[in-house]
């Protein structure tokens, strides 16, 4: 079934294959600070109640966190800080941010996880020390999400193999048996649906049922999606982008998810009890392009809450 593509000069898409609408719903999407600020009104490019994870880069102070976190919740919708552990420096901080995002902005969700910082810059390294302060239970939060990683991380496991993440997993596993919460593993963008298909059927393997929410990449310059795939440490899927690189005549076409999202959408539907629940969107070429890109492909799943 013929989908639109972005770009075209028909805002309205004349043909939505159902099982990416279907897929699409729930979706949600990354912003910082800075890139909070291009936007105008959230409202006229997400649907009601999309959730919307900002991003703690390493410098961003908190007062800017909170007030994006503040603004974003003011419009409508679902925010969920990340706490990235190797920033924070202890306890008592980390209380702090929780008590400034739920106080300031009404935040009862939180993305935790390592951070991208090499040496930490206080008592924690993990997201699962995050966990066990229970701070985050003794403050009411709704949701605790933490990392997951469809293809080999060499940050985690330095061999290419899988036995910390998978140990990290089944911690969190026992973790969601004890907490309140309700859990899910946010993964870092992929492009390819093969090794995503088979590592999410591991976990069904391993015993984690924690619900998957599968990382994609927006559309943006194929450059600037390559630029951002070697610096997160993006392995198999990677091929793909190196693949359409050595096709000329697409250099320089933005590069879309469509083939991706289409092919989880259809495995989904074939698939039931699949298991990965939401997409999360990065817009590495823009929140508006995401935006714009989800309404031209996911029909009623995208309908902005401006226009709903």
């Amino acid at each position: 079934m013929a989908l639109l593509k972005f770009g075209s000069k028909n805002d309205t898409p004349t043909e939505v294959n159902p099982n990416v609408e279907a897929f699409l719903q729930g979706y949600s999407i990354e912003v910082m600070p800075r890139t909070a600020e291009k936007v105008e009104d959230f409202t006229a490019l997400l649907p009601k109640g999309t959730r919307v994870y900002i991003a703690h880069i390493e410098g961003t102070p908190i007062e800017d966190m909170v007030a994006t976190a503040k603004r974003i919740s003011g419009e409508g919708f679902d925010v969920m800080p990340h706490f990235p552990a190797r920033i924070i420096k202890d306890e008592a901080t980390l209380g702090d941010w929780i008590a400034r995002y739920q106080g300031e902005a009404g935040v009862d969700q939180a993305l935790l996880l390592a951070g991208g910082v090499a040496k930490p810059h206080g008592d924690y390294h993990s997201s699962m020390q995050l966990l066990e302060t229970g701070l985050f239970d003794k403050a009411g939060f709704k949701r605790l999400h933490t990392a997951g990683h469809p293809e080999p991380n060499t940050d985690i496991d330095p061999d290419g193999g899988r036995k910390n993440v998978n140990d990290a997993l089944s911690w969190k596993q026992e973790f969601s048996k004890r907490t309140d919460a309700q859990m899910a593993l946010a993964t870092q963008f992929c492009f390819d649906s093969v090794p995503v298909i088979e590592w999410a059927d591991s976990l069904v393997e391993m015993g984690i049922d924690i619900p998957v929410h599968i990382g994609i990449a927006g559309p943006a310059k194929l450059q600037t999606m390559i630029k951002f795939a070697i610096a997160c440490g993006v392995g198999p899927s990677l091929k793909v982008l190196q693949k359409r690189a050595k096709d000329v005549t697409k250099l320089l076409l933005p590069f879309e998810p469509t083939q991706i999202i289409t092919e989880l959408a259809d495995h989904k539907a074939a698939n039931p009890n699949f298991n990965i629940e939401q997409v999360h969107f990065f817009p590495l070429g823009g929140i508006k392009t995401n935006a714009t890109w989800a309404i031209n492909n996911g029909g009623s799943s995208a309908i902005p809450a401006a226009q709903a």
